[in-house]
């Protein structure tokens, strides 16, 4: 019905004595929390810009149904350390699909965590592209096979980390890759809005008869 042509990183940390108001206040730290979150999976769309978070926010209003790739974790287990990634890798050819992927980790450092996403992105994206490379081969060495083949862009990654409340209370950490604007495909919303016409026409008439 309709696809994200653009979107935007945004990442958040809270801290509170429940762990769903903890959650609620990484959004806020996010700029995300008055809205009605709905997470997808994970494909990056083609031709999708990716935007500053500025310009994507002011692309959405209260109330508003928006839909995201969410990672989160939480903890309240003091100085634990927690952290959640979105890595994106997007191919040369924008009218191919990219691929995004959620990773969420105990005791990582943000750099480690967010590097571990990004590989999975990046791995999607090689194995739809039908690039060959050796899976047990580390990350960076992977990285330039997948770049050298002129088939990946782009590859980079989004991490929030932070360590669990001296005090036990609940810490929660978020990375989001919000979707903020979309085309809407005229071959299946002309039918749904001739549907609400007739409808609409339909309740009219009804109304109508009964008031006579």
């Amino acid at each position: 019905m309709f696809t994200p042509k653009k979107m935007f990183f945004t990442k958040g940390v809270g801290v509170h004595k429940d762990r769903l108001a903890s959650f609620e206040l990484a959004l806020r730290n996010a700029g995300i929390e008055k809205h009605n979150l709905v997470t997808v999976s994970s494909i990056l769309p083609p031709n999708c810009q990716i935007i500053s978070k500025e310009k994507g926010e002011k692309m959405l209003y209260p109330g508003q149904i928006v839909f995201c790739v969410l990672a989160r974790s939480e903890s309240n287990e003091p100085n634990r350390l927690i952290s959640a990634a979105i890595g994106v890798a997007r191919p040369s050819d924008g009218n191919n699909y990219g691929y995004l992927s959620e990773h969420h980790a105990f005791g990582e450092v943000a750099k480690k965590t967010g590097e571990y996403a990004e590989d999975l992105a990046a791995t999607m994206l090689a194995t739809t592209l039908g690039i060959e490379f050796d899976a047990n081969k580390a990350w960076e060495e992977r990285e330039q096979i997948y770049k050298a083949s002129g088939h990946i862009f782009k590859t980079t990654n989004i991490c929030q980390s932070a360590e669990g409340n001296k005090d036990g209370l609940w810490t929660s950490v978020v990375s989001v890759a919000v979707f903020c604007d979309f085309n809407f495909h005229k071959d299946v919303i002309a039918p749904i809005v001739k549907d609400e016409i007739e409808n609409s026409a339909i309740n009219n008439s009804l109304n109508h008869v009964d008031k006579n």
